[in-house]
C-alpha cells in the first residue's frame, strides 16, 4: 500500500501580479517544501485555491510540480474532487494517466448529498480508477455536509481508498473512524492544531498549511511522539500553536500567503473573491513569525 508519509503540504499556488499562475515560483516552492519536511505535495486543494483555477491550469500545475520534484522521493497528490461525480471521474482519470501518486477527493460541496449519495460518488470514482490511490477529504465547514464515520468505513473497504483528510475539527469523529477501519487505512489531520492529538488516537500525520513555514518542526514533533518523547512533542506543539492559530485568522490561504510574502516569497495575492490580509492579520502574523525566529 502506498505511503504518503507523515507531513503532507496543501500547497499554495503563487500568482503573478496580473493573476496568472507563476509556474517558475511553483517549481521553486515545491522543491523548498520537499527540502524542509514535506513528503507529499497536495496540489489544487483548498489552500491551492482550486475553486478559482481552471482545469487546464490544474493539469499544468500537476505536471510542473511532478517534474520539479522528480529527482526526490516526494510524492504528488492531485486535488481532483468535484461536486459532479462525472467531472471528478474525468479529472481523476487524467491525473492517474499523468502518473501522479494519488488523488484528494473532497466531499461534494453546495449540492449537499445524503450519505448514500456520498458513498455512490466516491465508490464510482474509485471504481473508475481502480489502480489509483484516493484520499477522502472531509471538511464540512466548507462543503456543508459531513462524511459520517460509517460511510468512511464502508469506502475504506475499497482497495484504492487508502486514507482520509479529516478536517471536521472533531477528535471524537476521527477516533470513530479509527475504530471502524483497518489499521492500514491512514487518517490525516486537516487541522494543524489537531495533528499531535490525532496521533494519540491512531492518526498517521497531517495535511498541513503550517508546513509551508515549519515543515521540519512538524516532522520533529511527530518523530518525538513516535519515539515516546511525549513531553518534547507537546513542547513543539505548544510552541507552534500561535502560528497554527494565526494562519486561520481569516480565510485560508490568505494568511499563509501573507506569511510567505513576509519571508520573501513573492507569491502574489489570492484570486478574487479572496483578497489580501487586512493590516491586523499582517501584524499578527509578523509577530508570530518573529517569536518563532522565522523573521528577523
Amino acid at each position: 500500500m502506498i505511503d504518503f508519509g507523515r507531513v503532507l503540504t496543501a500547497m499554495i499556488v503563487p500568482f503573478h501580479p496580473d493573476g496568472r499562475v507563476n509556474f517558475e515560483l511553483v517549481e521553486q516552492l515545491a522543491v523548498h517544501l520537499v527540502n524542509h519536511g514535506t513528503e507529499t505535495l497536495v496540489i489544487c486543494g483548498t489552500t491551492g485555491e482550486s475553486p478559482t483555477l481552471t482545469w487546464d491550469e490544474e493539469y499544468e500545475l500537476f505536471q510542473v510540480v511532478q517534474q520539479a520534484v522528480s529527482q526526490t522521493s516526494a510524492k504528488v497528490m492531485a486535488g481532483t474532487g468535484s461536486n459532479s461525480t462525472h467531472e471528478a471521474i474525468r479529472a481523476t482519470q487524467k491525473a492517474s494517466a499523468l502518473g501522479l501518486d494519488g488523488s484528494l477527493q473532497v466531499v461534494p460541496y453546495y449540492n449537499k448529498p445524503p450519505q448514500a449519495g456520498l458513498e455512490r460518488h466516491f465508490r464510482a470514482i474509485a471504481e473508475a480508477c481502480p489502480e489509483f490511490p484516493l484520499m477522502l477529504y472531509n471538511i464540512p465547514g466548507r462543503t456543508g455536509v459531513n462524511l459520517e464515520a460509517e460511510t468512511v468505513a464502508r469506502l475504506a473497504e475499497l482497495p484504492n481508498v487508502v486514507a482520509i483528510k479529516e478536517a471536521s475539527g472533531s477528535l471524537e469523529r476521527a477516533s470513530e473512524i479509527r475504530r471502524l477501519t483497518n489499521p492500514e487505512f491512514a487518517i490525516y489531520s486537516g487541522d494543524d492544531t489537531l495533528t499531535l492529538p490525532l496521533l494519540s488516537v491512531g492518526g498517521k500525520g497531517v495535511v498541513s498549511v503550517a508546513s509551508h513555514l515549519v515543515g521540519d518542526r512538524l516532522q520533529e514533533m511527530i518523530q518525538a511522539f513516535d519515539a515516546g518523547r511525549n513531553a518534547e512533542a507537546t513542547a513543539i506543539h505548544l510552541q507552534l500553536l500561535p502560528l497554527f492559530h494565526a494562519l486561520f485568522l481569516t480565510t485560508n490561504p490568505i494568511p499563509v500567503k501573507c506569511a510567505l510574502q513576509q519571508l520573501g516569497w513573492p507569491v502574489g495575492s489570492p484570486r478574487s473573491p479572496l483578497c489580501d490580509a487586512p493590516d491586523s492579520v499582517v501584524q499578527s502574523i509578523q509577530t508570530v513569525l518573529k517569536q518563532l525566529n522565522l523573521l528577523h
